[in-house]
């Protein structure tokens, strides 16, 4: 079955809580502090494969959670890491952030348009430090640690795109299916009645020494980039393609449909689609030349590709086109002509395939990097809004990390977070915001009693 699109809910490993201990041993009257740090939580991961051909393993398990770390322990005995949990998918998985709630789809995190390449959609929760970590000057014996950090969570959408070097496009019943089975070992349905061809199929041809992909992209109707006849399911494969081989039924099918009327069709359909497949180099195919009575319309059909070669090229006949000036006529029934067809597509392939690889070198992105930076930003951030008269709350990643991770029934514990909210700015944004001495400060699920900072205890746990 092939299945090209899914939703699906990640969760990393919780990280474990660091460890408050002493040293406690014979011969050891004033044991220091020596509590092990929490392990960090694995972390969700995305990775292409090439050997994976749809994402039919995430259309019934929609949840997938990594594996948390472990608590810290005495004797400075670190918590074990959560291992990450790896989702293999195919090679042109686009992952984007959704909305489960609103049913939105958010930003693209990342396009796996190679082999082994990775995106982390879901971090694990950091380990919380033991009380090694707290010692200063003033104190020695801190009786506190903290706790592990909740993981990330989310949903996000996964939608194949495939990731072929040439597609096979044109009506129902134009032949493509016949014919990337003559061109490659794919071995696709093929009948004489429309639309036997349902899911994209995709094989490797070879001419020469050069080996190309090629996919069989199931037919089109007038209508299909309004999503007719799920013309939108079949014409977002086409977007990857280097290039489009348009394969004409010179016959015009067993309806007598005129075999210009649906080139026109599938080039009309392109356009409405996406401007740049408009653009898109494309080889122009007159099948089924074995049939009686086509010589009239392969004559009408090649004047048109060499009219729009050369409107294309902006009327100099010297300037290379997007579009062959010249008519492949082809019969994919007994391979007449097949063989000029092929080597004629491998040959714009690789020339193509050149082209991109030099841009892609110029203006190389590496989607991890890019989203942990982005990642990176958002966690630092925070803004403070005012809910009603002497009411406020604190929003932001890394602000509400530190209220997770403190143990609230530990004083010290207390003390050192509202230290750490002095540090992070938090006391005069409040104070910029217009807080007062005795207002309400909400963070996650708590709720302080906010004094100016000139005060000995900036802020003083609520009931809520």
């Amino acid at each position: 079955m092939f299945i090209d699109k899914v939703r699906i809910n990640v969760k990393g490993g919780d990280g474990g809580a660091g460890c408050m201990s002493f040293r406690r041993e014979a011969h050891v009257p004033k044991g220091g502090p020596d509590g092990g740090d929490g392990g960090h939580g694995g972390n969700v991961v995305l990775e292409a494969d090439a050997s994976v051909s749809s994402l039919i393993d995430y259309r019934f398990k929609h949840h997938f959670k990594a594996e948390r770390g472990t608590h810290g322990k005495g004797a400075r005995r670190h918590g074990a890491t959560g291992e990450d949990l790896v989702l293999r998918v195919p090679v042109g998985t686009i992952v984007r952030a959704y909305d489960d709630e609103r049913k939105e789809v958010g930003e693209t995190l990342a396009d796996l348009t190679h082999d082994k390449e990775r995106v982390t959609v879901a971090s694990g929760g950091m380990g919380g430090r033991g009380n090694i970590h707290f010692v200063t000057s003033t104190r020695r014996a801190p009786a506190f640690a903290e706790l592990g950090e909740p993981a990330e969570e989310r949903w996000i959408e996964l939608e194949m795109k495939l990731m072929a070097d040439a597609a096979l496009v044109g009506v129902p019943s134009a032949g493509k299916s016949s014919l990337i089975a003559k061109l490659s070992a794919a071995r696709p349905k093929i009948a004489d009645y429309p639309f036997t061809t349902l899911v994209p199929n995709l094989g490797v041809a070879r001419t020469d020494d050069y080996s190309f992909v090629v996919a069989d992209v199931p037919g089109l109707i007038e209508g299909a980039h309004e999503g007719r006849g799920l013309g939108h399911e079949f014409l977002r494969h086409i977007e990857r393609t280097a290039l489009i081989v348009h394969v004409v039924d010179l016959t015009g099918g067993l309806e007598g449909r005129d075999p210009l009327e649906d080139y026109e069709i599938i080039n009309r359909e392109l356009a409405l689609y996406a401007e740049e497949l408009e653009a898109r180099p494309r080889i122009v195919v007159g099948n089924k030349i074995d049939a009686p009575g086509t010589e009239d319309a392969a004559k009408r059909l090649a004047e048109r590709v060499k009219a729009d070669s050369l409107e294309a090229a902006g009327g100099d006949e010297f300037v290379q086109s997007r579009i062959d000036p010249k008519l492949y006529l082809i019969s994919a029934l007994t391979g007449e002509g097949v063989e000029s067809l092929k080597h004629a597509i491998g040959t714009k392939v690789r020339e193509l395939r050149e082209q991109a690889r030099e841009e892609a070198s110029e203006a190389d992105v590496q989607y991890e990097h890019v989203w942990e930076l982005k990642r990176q930003s958002r966690e630092k951030t925070f803004r403070v809004r005012k809910l009603s008269g002497g009411i406020f709350r604190v929003e932001g990643t890394q602000v509400e990390r530190m209220v997770v991770q403190t143990d609230w029934e530990n004083e010290e514990a207390l003390a050192f977070l509202q230290h750490r909210f002095k540090r992070l700015g938090v006391d005069k944004a409040l104070e910029s915001a217009g807080a007062c001495d005795g207002d309400e400060v909400r963070i996650l699920g708590r709720a302080f009693a906010f004094e100016s900072a000139t005060g000995a205890d900036p802020y003083r746990e609520l009931e809520l």
